[in-house]
């Protein structure tokens, strides 16, 4: 019987439950009157259910497809404006001891060279990010305990925030790393990182098993777990994700959300972010082999449901996605892009893999660079942030949810959004990315709520013209 409450992942994502949710939702896929009555219940934003959400994706009438897509739109700019934070990842090893059939990565793959970066090659890679213009990074490394183990993790960590050149730092630093121990989240927690990231891939335990056949990932209920232990640990923010495309979506789309239910019911605050990679190419990888793949315009309703269903959650996209499909679900509900990404091993520095694509975890379909994205962003009049702010001044877990869903959260994001926006374009613009950029500033400054807080923003993007730095609210 479904238990959100419960601490085991086979009774919070029930399988029995999912079935029954997914037979409702066909059911009530056509009946029209009860579609509208969820869209009038989204459109409060205080969230869906599970089965409410799986109803409203699986209906395809055009009419209510379209007040899906506002109602997402409407949500979304509530609660996030258009601001769109960026970051981007940074693989540190491709050594990996598991069997994932899905991934590059996996132990029998004898084709992909296997890199571990030493710490002189992060403060490269670093260096390389900072040059760009990032603040931000998520930390990337397949599951090696003797090549990767937690002590390199830390070490990393360190480095990482040890580097200063020119005007840049990198002030926040998301970790994507096996399932482990509550000791290890402790020692990762004490290291500073930003939000703990781990995919899924599949609620579904027969097919998890069967994509997972080898290796500590193989065992279902560690893996789903682990976000349990990781917030028992102190870490308040996480991140969740489905790989959609390895299993039906429906099905996944309902454990995910279920996923949620459980954070929400167990700890009073659910996933910090929520990401929605799809099955892509890579090395000895082809998406011919995994007939669940889905359409452009399905992975947009994805999004938009998962933006009525959790409101309040941030939702990412890679550069998985091409720049085309990027752009569509950007009013639908995402919040965080990556850019400029690269996903092998050592993909940013001179002499570090850079210009070897050979150890990419997968093929990247938005290849522009970091400033073309941002001169991208502004012309469309979305605000590009590099804030790390409510990280660094304490605004995580529920403190950060109880800002969100009280709508307070504008009045720190976006005078810190335009702040953030300043540095990159005095340091790293190019000159048609700093016009367009200044003459969004100029239009946004005046929106700020507030006359103290405007007065204050004003003030330091002079402070920020003349060379000062690192202002937040």
């Amino acid at each position: 019987m479904y238990n959100p409450a419960s601490t085991n992942a086979t009774e919070f994502i029930d399988h029995n439950e999912i079935l029954e949710s997914v037979r409702f939702a066909d059911e009530k896929s056509s009946d029209l009157p009860y579609l509208e009555s969820l869209l009038e219940k989204a459109s409060l934003a205080k969230g869906l259910s599970h089965r409410e959400a799986a109803a409203l994706l699986m209906c395809e009438d055009p009419v209510i497809t379209d007040r899906i897509f506002k109602t997402a739109n409407e949500i979304k700019h509530r609660f996030y404006g258009n601001r769109i934070v960026m970051f981007a990842p940074l693989y540190l090893s491709n050594y990996c001891v598991n069997g994932c059939i899905y991934c590059p990565y996996h132990l029998k793959n004898k084709t992909i060279p296997r890199i571990k970066l030493s710490q002189e090659q992060i403060k490269k890679e670093v260096i390389a990010l900072q040059d760009m213009g990032h603040k931000r990074i998520a930390i990337e490394a397949g599951e090696d305990p003797r090549n990767n183990p937690l002590d390199y993790i830390l070490e990393s960590i360190r480095t990482i925030y040890s580097i200063r050149h020119k005007n840049g730092a990198i002030r926040r630093i998301n970790v994507n790393i096996a399932a482990t121990t509550v000791e290890n989240y402790r020692r990762l927690k004490d290291a500073e990182i930003g939000t703990y990231i781990l995919f899924q891939e599949t609620y579904h335990k027969g097919n998890y098993e069967r994509l997972h056949p080898s290796g500590p990932k193989s065992d279902y209920r560690w893996h789903t777990e682990a976000m349990d232990r990781a917030m028992e640990a102190g870490i308040e923010d996480v991140g969740i994700g489905v790989l959609f495309g390895l299993n039906t979506y429906r099905y996944d789309f309902v454990g995910l959300l279920m996923h949620a239910e459980h954070l929400e019911a167990k700890f009073g605050v659910g996933p910090h972010t929520i990401s929605v990679p799809r099955i892509c190419p890579a090395d000895d990888i082809s998406t011919d082999d995994f007939p669940d793949a889905i359409s452009d315009s399905l992975f947009c309703r994805i999004v938009a449901v998962l933006r009525l269903a959790v409101p309040y959650t941030g939702l990412i996209i890679s550069t998985r996605e091409s720049p085309e499909v990027r752009a569509k679900v950007l009013d639908l509900g995402i919040s965080q892009i990556s850019g400029g990404s690269k996903t092998s091993v050592g993909g940013y520095a001179d002499g570090c893999n850079a210009e070897d694509n050979s150890s990419a975890q997968f093929d990247i379909s938005d290849n522009r660079t970091l400033d073309e994205i941002v001169r991208w962003l502004v012309s469309t009049n979305h605000i590009p942030s590099f804030c790390t702010a409510c990280y660094r001044q304490g605004r995580t877990g529920d403190r950060f949810m109880s800002l969100v869903k009280n709508g307070q959260i504008a009045n720190c994001c976006a005078p810190n959004a335009l702040l953030t926006l300043a540095e990159y374009l005095k340091d790293y613009a190019s000159e048609d990315t700093a016009a367009e950029g200044y003459r969004l500033i100029r239009e946004q400054i005046e929106k700020i709520p507030g006359d103290k807080v405007r007065k204050l923003t004003e003030e330091y993007l002079e402070r920020i013209g003349k060379g000062e730095r690192d202002f937040n609210f």
